[in-house]
This record gives structure tokens, sequence and C-alpha cells, in this order.
């Protein structure tokens, strides 16, 4: 089974011929070259996986060919020879890129064992690419709505500054891709993106998971814990819902905010740290500081930047775009058939109220690719995404449910069948229950109905 494919440059046609030899015993594709310059005209043509290269060749040195390498061939793992009382020359070469560099004479076991290595690491690196790029395709900022060209463009002008940012907006609405787009396009985008959710860690581990803490600082602890704000050191901690964190730990990020450094729990002696702070907030900040509930300086410090996301039922013209988006993206991510939407399910979705925002709209698209095997989604589809538990019978007495919650079960499905009826549009579901539209939004909203229940 062949694991890659290499090129030898040196011009000691012995070594070229070992290498090409014992390489080829292990699987691998190899070819030989003598010099640089050929070694770099064949690279113009064929691609290889890793290039063991000599330091010292005659003309254009190994280290001038490197540079070339990793100008014109960035993705290529190289793998320096050198020669005895050269290593400071090698050194210079691992700055430059190089995986690593085997010293003469050359070691059988040393060679492949080095091979391997450098090829494994370049599949991890191409694994990387690959998922990054994913996540990109997924997460993207789809729309052409108003507000989402404007969210684009704020992105674009505050990414390649240091300012702090809030970004608020409903649940699900995509405040953590915005803050992941901010990071990816700024100049810390090689450093780590860093995340802590206030609403979904208890308020005692909270300041635990930002701080960290030394050994035997706390009970039970036998080891150290990195905190979230050491891991972010010269990249971006974002602060998902800071709304949820306490006035005390607020207190604190104040502190680190203004001096660039913390203590770990536990220690006295300060870790300087470099972070650009971006937060996010489903709650309005502005009314909790006129309540007492949120630091007023914190909040300052966080909004020099401020961003919203507005609910995907007040940017309508871009839901089309994203259902085609998604479409296409998941019918590619599970093998399928390129699935499209009928006029009648595309007006449906666009009059539904999607009160779980993009994120909900992702979750249904994801299950008519993988539940609807016909290639266009039609309005009558929309009855098979209605759970079982809501739509095969009215609970019996011996479940043990209340009057009050049969009737609002049987209410609750019936009221989502007339809507998928009328294509969720609200005045034509109203008129057939005979009841107003506000009183059929607040019965949407008191029993939680759902596009796909």
């Amino acid at each position: 089974m062949m694991n890659g494919k290499i090129l030898v440059i040196d011009d000691e046609g012995g070594i070229r011929s070992s290498l090409k030899g014992i390489l080829e015993d292990e699987g691998y594709i190899v070819k030989s070259i003598e010099s640089g310059e050929k070694g770099l005209d064949l690279l113009k043509i064929e691609k290889f996986d890793l290039i063991i290269l000599d330091i010292w060749l005659p003309q254009m040195s190994g280290i001038d060919v490197l540079e070339k390498i990793k100008k014109d061939n960035g993705n290529s793992q190289v793998i320096m020879i050198t020669g005895h009382g050269s290593v400071e020359a090698a050194v210079k070469a691992t700055k430059l890129g190089a995986y690593d560099f085997l010293e003469k004479p050359l070691s059988l076991e040393k060679v492949v064992l080095t091979v391997k290595n450098a090829l494994r690491q370049k599949n991890l690196e191409e694994e990387n690419i690959q998922l990054r790029e994913k996540i990109r395709r997924k997460y993207n900022l789809i729309g052409k709505s108003h507000a989402i060209q404007k969210l684009r463009a704020d992105i674009k002008m505050a990414a390649p500054t240091n300012s702090s940012i809030l970004i608020t907006g409903e649940n699900c609405t995509g405040k953590k891709l915005v803050a992941r787009l901010i990071h990816d396009n700024s100049a810390r985008s090689n450093k780590r993106f860093v995340q802590i959710n206030s609403a979904a860690i208890p308020e005692e581990l909270l300041e635990i998971e930002l701080f960290g803490y030394t050994k035997g600082a706390l009970r039970q602890t036998e080891k150290e814990k990195k905190g979230k704000l050491f891991m972010a050191d010269g990249g971006t901690l974002f602060l998902d819902e800071i709304g949820e964190m306490s006035l005390s730990t607020q207190s604190k990020l104040i502190d680190v905010m203004e001096e660039r450094k913390f203590e770990p729990i536990g220690s006295d002696k300060p870790i300087a740290v470099d972070i650009r702070f971006i937060s996010s907030s489903s709650k309005n900040l502005n009314e909790l500081v006129l309540k007492g509930e949120f630091n007023k300086d914190l909040f300052f410090k966080l909004n020099i930047i401020p961003m919203s996301i507005p609910p995907l039922r007040k940017r309508k013209e871009d839901i089309p775009l994203l259902i085609n988006y998604f479409l296409s993206y998941f019918s590619i991510e599970y093998g399928k058939k390129q699935k499209t939407m009928s006029p009648e399910a595309m007006k449906a979705f666009i009059n539904y109220s999607w009160p779980g925002n993009v994120s909900e709209l992702i979750n249904v698209i994801e299950r008519f690719v993988i539940m609807i095997p016909d290639e266009e989604i039609k309005s009558s589809h929309l009855y098979l995404l209605v759970e079982p538990r809501e739509s095969q019978h009215i609970p019996q007495a011996a479940e043990n449910k209340s009057l009050d919650q049969a009737r609002n079960q049987f209410e609750k499905k019936y009221i989502h069948e007339v809507l998928i009826k009328n294509n969720w549009n609200i005045a034509s579901a109203a008129s057939e229950l005979k009841i107003g539209r506000d009183t059929l939004y607040e019965k949407i909203e008191n029993l939680g109905i759902r596009f796909s229940e």
C-alpha cells in the first residue's frame, strides 16, 4: 500500500540510490534528482507529499531551495540532510519551515521513522485545514438583507483592531459565528479562539474556568489547571452570554482588562496576558446595568464596538438563501442528491416565525435532507416531521396526564397541523381556527409550537 510520494534532492548518487531503495521498500513512491534547480523545475509540474533535501548542493544551496519550496509548495513537508558540523545550518532550515533534519552518515531506522512522522504531521495538517474549511462552509454569514450587509461591513472594519466587541441578539442568531469571523479576520487568527459560556457553567465554577488554579489551591486538586485567560493569551477570548456572569466575577474581569494580567487561584504571581475580548448577550445589558445586575464599568469596556444580529423573522429575505445553502451543504455532507424546495414549502418556511432562529432552520433542513427521499421537498412533507409522540394519539389517563395537559397537547397538535396546512400564514390559519391573529401568536408562544415538532 502506497503511503506517500517523496522527492529526494541530493548531489551524491549513492545517497539518492540508498534513500530510493529504503523508502520504496516501505511502500512509498520515490523520485530522485541531483540539483536544487532541477528539483524546483520538477515541482512545477508534479506534486510531492515530502521532499528530502540536502543542505549542501552545487550552485543553488539547500537553504535557498527550501525557501523557494515553502513559498511555492507550502503544503509539502521538507526533511533536510546535513553533513557533520552543519547543525547550525539545519537549525536555520527548521526555522524556515523544514520539518526535521537527518545527519550524515544516515541511519536507516532514523530515516524511516522521520519520514513516517513527517507524513503523519502533513496528514494532520491537511485534516485540520479540511475541518476548518468544513466549519467555515457550514457556519457562514449568509444573507442579502440590509442588516446582514451592515454586519459584514462592521466585521471587516472592526476585525483588524484590538478593540473589545459586544455582540447582541436573540438566542441562536449566530453570535458565536460573528465572534469567530472577527477572530479569523484579525491579526490574531493564527492564535487561539477560546470560548467560555457564562450561562452553561455554574457560578461557583466560572471563576475557576476563567482564572485556573495552582496545585493544591483547592481541595482534592493535585494538579494545576490552566484557565481560559491563560489559554487565550495572544488570541481571542469569547465571553458568551456575559449577562449571566456574577457581579463578583465581573469585577475581577475589569481588573484583567485594565491591567492585562491576572493571578490564578492560589497564586500571588501575576501572569501577563495579551487578549482581545469579544462578548455576547441575548439580554439587554443596558437594562441590567440600570437594575444594578451588571457592572457599568465592565459594560463600557466590553461595548467599545457594538454589533447586533437581528432575529431571522426580521430578515425574511435571507431565508431562501439560507435554505438553498444548507440544502446543498447537507446533501454533500450525507452523500444525497441535491434537494430543492417547492414554492409552497418555501412559502411555509418564509411565513414561519423561527423562534429558534438560524439554528432551528439548520436543524430542520438537516432533518429534511436525511428523512425525505424525494429530490423536491414539498409542503406535504412538513407533516412527516411531526414527532410521533405529538401526533399518534391523545394521551390516555394511564399516562398520568391532567386534563389541562391533555387539552394543551391536543391543542398544540391541532394548531400545528392548521399552520402547516396554511403554509404558516398566520392570517389564514387564524381565520380557519376562528380566532384572532394576536390570540394565535400568543398560543404559538405559550404552547411552544415549532416548525418541526
